[in-house]
């Protein structure tokens, strides 16, 4: 083995080591983040103390802020961030398009929709998320119905019927907001539109991890698949895959892990189009690589807004309102530095 190849072998386990090592170290410190002080070990023992048989030497309020409040919210951020992420990257590789997101077929407008009519309707928390997951569900399945009546398997014919169908929940969303109780339901849809986090609890986040990490695996265990798509219909069709198919395969289940996402967070933007082209400069184009360094990178990302969202201010700031401030000047710079290309 030349040098070259040496040093080009410990750069990439050497990026491994942070990609696997980030989320983790993220996970610890986020713990650490609030107004009320922890120590890094007493969260390590209650932490440890919920499977293994450790004689508590902290007091209750330390466990409830550790348990019920903390750690919820960490593992919605990172499950969240990190689903958004790779279904955005799956999305790009899929449409051949750098500038997409989980959002291109309206699934955000359909999941916003979803909720705003649960909330109007009945108001309970697992009704909303239901009813946003149904929602996002929606609008893609109105984008290939159209598709499917035109009897056209172009991506351009998705994105424009995205454009459509996204159109169409927003108005609808609209209608609802417009008739809705202005002292107490529109606030309600409102604050849910801008994504936040602040009120998960471990119960909403198991019916989505049941959905996001099988997703997730499957678009893992099929990434390798996403080179053959990039180079188009045509060259997959000379390697003998049917690009349709397997196109139809990677949106459902990026569809999934995004309507999944949408029903605990609320609208979270920037994170499904921003972070793939961050994972792309650290590990390069090849989506066998680039997949789960997006997983990684969309985790820790939004972790770390939302340690940011909740200690920045007496009043906790929306998580769709800083992803969108620091996502749309760092997409710029991207832009600017021809970040944006394929290859």
């Amino acid at each position: 083995m030349s040098s070259l190849d040496t040093g080009s072998w410990r750069t990439a386990s050497l990026g491994t080591v942070l990609l696997i090592a980030s989320p983790v170290l993220l996970f610890l410190l986020s713990f650490l983040i609030g107004r009320y002080p922890v120590m890094p070990l007493t969260v390590i023992k209650v932490i440890a103390a919920q499977a293994l048989p450790i004689t508590p030497d902290w007091s209750p309020t330390i466990e409830s802020v550790v348990i019920n409040v903390r750690l919820p919210r960490v593992i919605a951020a990172m499950t969240v961030g990190g689903g958004l992420a790779i279904a955005g990257a799956s999305y790009q590789g899929v449409f051949r398009n750098p500038l997409v997101s989980p959002f291109t077929l309206g699934v955000s407008a359909g999941a916003g929709f979803g909720a705003a009519a649960a909330i109007l309707l009945f108001g309970q928390r697992y009704a909303i998320q239901l009813c946003a997951f149904g929602g996002g569900l929606m609008a893609v399945a109105l984008c290939f119905a159209m598709s499917r009546f035109y009897r056209l398997n172009s991506t351009i014919v998705l994105v424009l019927g995205g454009v459509i169908v996204g159109s169409l929940f927003t108005a609808l969303l609209s209608l609802l907001k417009y008739v809705a109780d202005p002292n107490s339901k529109l606030p309600v849809i409102e604050f849910w539109l801008l994504g936040s986090l602040s009120s998960v609890a471990m119960k909403d986040i198991v019916p989505v991890l049941t959905v996001i990490v099988p997703a997730a695996a499957v678009l893992l265990m099929l990434r390798w698949r996403l080179n053959i798509l990039a180079m188009g219909d045509e060259q997959a069709r000379v390697m003998g895959v049917e690009a349709g198919q397997l196109r139809f395969v990677f949106i459902l289940f990026s569809t999934l892990i995004a309507a999944s996402a949408v029903s605990i967070s609320g609208i979270i933007g920037w994170v499904g189009l921003v972070i793939p082209h961050f994972a792309r400069i650290v590990v390069g184009p090849d989506f066998r690589r680039l997949l789960p360094a997006t997983l990684s990178l969309g985790a820790c990302y939004l972790l770390i807004i939302d340690d940011i969202a909740r200690t920045v201010t007496a009043a906790e700031v929306p998580l769709g309102v800083l992803t969108a401030l620091m996502g749309a000047p760092v997409f710029i710079l991207l832009l600017g530095r021809g970040g944006l290309g394929w290859a």
